[in-house]
């Protein structure tokens, strides 16, 4: 009778197209917070149970994956990163490892061997802070380009900081940018000089668009094949990336318009592996052109979703120029500088209002952190017919405490970087001083205490799209030495899981789609070789993906 009951059932329940059973799945749906099968039919989750309930729906067209007691959890989800440069770091220099400033020039010199006259060397990821000697010559703790334009007298090198907010670069390069002794500051950047007013070769800021203009006209000369294979190169690149880091779906902190349309091909044409939420990153004029016919939510079978807008208060820690309250402790001549023009910024916001875009502001010093709440706070009153708008501030690295709780207030999304705690925190006490740093430098538990949404993310490529190394740093807040960095701030382990997936969700108005493994939700899964939950703290690094699975296709296997 059982067993006639069992096939009668069989035959009534649907075939599923994927089953995973014999598993830790940890569901995150509170009405079903544990499970050791699920089932995934047509791109979406229709059963969470034991693998009793779920051996109905296997069929012999079913695929099953046996986890083997495997964690599986919901899809991890980028929360902030920089899709195509990924991509970009992929094919060119990586000086995220690079010891020292001679190393990097010994690099720089191996490339010149084997680059064509004229041909631009492009790499990034360096940081100063972190390498184990100082640079000799240096202007401001910066080295001066000497040794780098001897190592590549006839190309043009161009080495972008690992934040991002600054480039080295030759005097072949500033040659072909027309910099020189008397070349101003553009707004927004700096050309640092060293005491004869002489350009040292450090850009900062706004002031690399003056290199990447003269880049832009040699790379133009390529044929428009070429341009258009080296971009969907770096497509390609990205994604395998992001997939074998468990990845499935990627917030992109920022792309032009000619990039979202090919990635709209990219997602028609069904060869995304993963999913995308993009911000669009463009002049204000653009986007008052571009916002109107970019937006689409949920485009190629959730494959895209463009419905946001990004924009930069200031610069980064690393260069000095996140906007400060007060003088930097390490240069008290600077307190750092606004990147973009505030007035111009508050234009987007209007744009973002009448287009029902999210808006995205890049702020990391406090006083750019104040800046952008005070900004929120005055569209906010103006509109007060718009709810649930869910602006974010993308990095929300250093506030002052009396910013903290304005975050729930508002309903602004704190979108945070664990990683970044961990990595830059050598380097936050001589920046900031010890009061600030304690006070108010990523600051995660006074924000979620205070009901704010704290999201997550790496910042790729400034570091790497690693979710396991950015989860120990979310949950030990230990730096390479060993120390944790005010490790009252670090997160419980399932806050950390909640961060990359429930509130990555959520800051993208998806939490109706991702972020929990629950009937009707997307089959996005991640599985995982040991359970990050529960094993001893310093093992969790060890911990490599198993499988990385978007809408019950297997896009991710790793080899054994």
């Amino acid at each position: 009778m059982t067993r006639f009951l069992l096939f009668a059932l069989a035959a009534l329940s649907p075939a599923a197209d994927l089953v995973l059973r014999n598993g830790k799945i940890v569901t995150l749906d509170p009405a079903n917070p544990q499970a050791q099968a699920i089932a995934i039919t047509a791109g979406k989750i229709v059963a969470v149970g034991s693998n009793a309930q779920i051996a109905a729906q296997i069929q012999p067209s079913t695929k099953v994956i046996d986890l083997q007691g495997s964690l599986a959890i919901p899809g991890l989800i980028e929360g902030h990163g920089h899709f195509t440069g990924v991509g970009q770091m992929k094919m060119n220099l990586n000086l995220r490892d690079a010891k020292n400033w001679n190393q990097i020039v010994a690099m720089v010199a191996a490339a010149a061997k084997e680059a064509k006259p004229g041909e631009w060397i492009i790499g990034r990821g360096w940081h100063q802070e972190k390498w184990d000697s100082k640079p000799v010559p240096d202007v401001n703790g910066f080295p001066v380009h000497d040794a780098l334009s001897k190592a590549a007298p006839n190309n043009p090198v161009m080495l972008t900081h690992a934040s991002g907010h600054g480039a080295f670069v030759n005097m072949a390069a500033m040659k072909a940018a027309g910099i020189t002794k008397d070349t101003p500051n553009p707004p927004g950047g700096e050309i640092m000089k060293d005491a004869s007013g002489n350009p040292t070769g450090m850009m900062n800021e706004r002031a690399q668009g003056l290199i990447r203009e003269a880049m832009n006209r040699e790379l133009a000369r390529r044929s428009a094949a070429d341009r258009e294979a080296t971009a969907q190169r770096e497509i390609d690149l990205a994604a395998q990336e992001a997939i074998q880091n468990g990845i499935t779906t990627f917030h992109d902190a920022g792309s032009p318009a000619e990039t979202i349309e090919r990635l709209k091909a990219r997602a028609a044409a069904g060869t995304l592996p993963l999913r995308l939420y993009v911000m669009l990153r463009e002049s204000t004029d653009a986007v008052a052109k571009d916002a109107p016919r970019l937006r689409m939510i949920g485009f190629g079978d959730n494959h895209l979703t463009v419905r946001a807008i990004k924009r930069q208060i200031d610069g980064a820690l690393g260069t000095r120029g996140a906007l400060l309250l007060k003088p930097y402790s390490d240069l008290p001549t600077t307190s750092g500088a606004a990147t973009e023009d505030l007035a111009d910024i508050a234009k987007t916001a209007e744009l973002a209002m009448a287009n029902d875009y999210q808006l995205c502001i890049h702020a990391i010093g406090d006083r750019g952190n104040r800046e952008v709440l005070d900004l929120y706070e005055r569209e906010f009153k103006a509109h007060p017919e718009k709810k649930d708008l869910r602006w974010r501030v993308e990095h929300a690295q250093h506030i002052d405490p009396a910013d903290i709780p304005r975050f729930a207030k508002l309903g602004v999304i704190a979108s945070m970087q664990s990683i970044h705690a961990t990595s830059d925190g050598p380097m936050v006490l001589p920046r900031l001083g010890e009061q600030r740093a304690r006070e108010g430098a990523y600051v995660w538990q006074s924000l979620m205490k205070s009901g704010a949404h704290v999201s997550e993310g790496t910042d790729a490529p400034v570091e790497e799209v690693n979710p396991i190394a950015n989860f120990y740093a979310g949950v030990t807040r230990k730096m390479k030495n060993g120390q944790p960095f005010y490790a009252e701030q670090k997160k419980s382990r399932m806050e950390e899981l909640q961060s990359y997936t429930v509130e990555n969700a959520y800051a993208a108005f998806e939490e109706n789609l991702k972020g929990r493994l629950k009937t009707g939700m997307l089959g996005d899964i991640t599985v995982l070789s040991q359970d990050i939950l529960t094993v001893p703290e310093d093992a969790i690094l060890k911990t490599t993906v198993e499988y990385t699975i978007v809408g019950g296709k297997v896009v991710y296997q790793h080899a054994k």
